[in-house]
């Protein structure tokens, strides 16, 4: 079973994190929340989520991918966050799925993995860099890194991820399950 680790700080969208848990679940895929701090971390709109795990006792070897959710004050902590920058940097040298939506890009170009395109949310790409920002996809596959707009790009998000870890067939099924013929 393929399985993905979803760092969480305080201040993440509680729409993007909640949507791409649901449907990688859904998909079949074990997912393991793990918070920067303590165990229950409060998102950007007051919802308090208790985490599986706090990832400092994570063992990142035991993961397929690991999924950044965005959320301003969420983002900013990924990308300031150590840990978080070496699982980054050690998922892509072992050319390991990265995925991150809406503000959490801003910690994939901190770690230097923006390569050829990206997506994030409207007025991030500024402090990303404009110089590979693609707009106008709800979802962009580069290698072997998987970025997204926002909270409404979430559940095509998630159904990319799921492609990718478990495939077509699967994907196809959630996504007409999902009625998300949107993406």
């Amino acid at each position: 079973m393929a399985s993905v680790l979803v760092p969480l700080a305080t201040g993440f969208e509680e729409i993007e994190a909640v949507s791409i848990i649901d449907v990688l679940r859904r998909g079949g895929i074990e997912v393991v929340t793990a918070s920067l701090g303590g165990l229950q971390v409060t998102g950007a709109n007051g919802i308090t989520i208790v985490a599986n795990n706090q990832l400092k006792y994570v063992d990142e070897g035991e993961f397929d991918m690991i999924v950044l959710p965005g959320g301003h004050d969420g983002a900013v902590a990924l990308k300031e966050s150590p840990r978080v920058q070496e699982i980054l940097k050690k998922f892509d040298n072992e050319q390991k799925l990265i995925g991150a939506i809406c503000a959490a890009p801003m910690a994939l170009a901190e770690a230097g993995l923006i390569k050829n395109s990206y997506t994030c949310y409207p007025s991030y790409e500024e402090e990303i860099g404009l110089e590979k920002f693609t707009d106008k996809q709800k979802v962009i596959v580069d290698g072997n890194i998987i970025t997204s707009r926002g909270p409404g790009t979430a559940i095509c998000f998630g159904l990319e991820i799921v492609k990718k870890l478990v495939g077509n067939e699967t994907y196809n099924a959630l996504k007409a399950g999902l009625i998300a013929d949107y993406c």
